[in-house]
C-alpha cells in the first residue's frame, strides 16, 4: 500500500457509510459481549475491526500475487535467482524508507 493511501486509512475522521448486514441473533449477541472485553465501545466498532483484519490481509494477497507471478516469468526466462533476489531486497526497502 502507498504511503498516501495508508495515511488516508489512518485517519479517524474519514466518511461512514451505512450498510445493513444480516446475522444470525446469536451472532449479534456474542459481538455485544465480547466487544467490550476487547476494548471496543460497540459491536459495530468490533465488526469494524474483524473486517478491516480480513480485508488487509487479502488486500496484501492480492498484492502478493502479481509480485509471485512476475518473479515465476523472470526465473523462466532465466534471470538468474541472485538478481530476482537482489531486485527483491531493494525494492522492499524503498517501499520501508517511503513508509518511516
Amino acid at each position: 500500500m502507498k504511503t498516501t493511501e495508508l495515511n488516508e486509512r489512518l485517519r479517524k475522521d474519514r466518511p461512514l457509510m451505512a450498510i445493513t448486514v444480516r446475522m444470525p441473533e446469536d451472532v449479534v449477541q456474542d459481538l455485544k459481549r465480547v466487544a467490550p472485553a476487547f476494548g471496543f465501545s460497540s459491536d459495530d466498532a468490533l465488526i469494524r475491526h474483524y473486517i478491516g483484519q480480513g480485508l488487509r490481509i487479502d488486500l496484501e494477497r492480492l498484492n502478493y500475487l502479481p509480485t509471485q507471478t512476475l518473479i515465476e516469468s523472470l526465473k523462466r526466462q532465466g534471470v538468474p535467482n541472485l538478481v530476482i533476489d537482489k531486485a527483491i531486497e531493494e525494492t522492499e526497502q524503498q517501499a520501508f524508507s517511503a513508509l518511516s
